[in-house]
């Protein structure tokens, strides 16, 4: 779980959007999606990335 909260904590530190944090986080837990209305852009690539295990899109999303 090392892992987890390591890339957590870097994702903060570089100020990631929120959403693209809560979704990284639901995706690499494996949690089922939001309920499509509640769903964002941000939230979307960080789900599919937290579910490929990487932050590829996050640098997108760094403000």
């Amino acid at each position: 779980m090392s892992k987890y909260y390591d890339t957590i904590t870097e994702l903060e530190k570089n100020k990631t959007n929120r959403e693209y944090i809560i979704g990284w986080m639901g995706g690499y837990l494996q949690n089922p999606a939001r309920e499509e209305q509640r769903v964002t852009e941000a939230y979307e690539a960080g789900y599919e990335d937290g579910s490929n295990d990487t932050t590829d899109s996050a640098a997108k999303w760094t403000s």
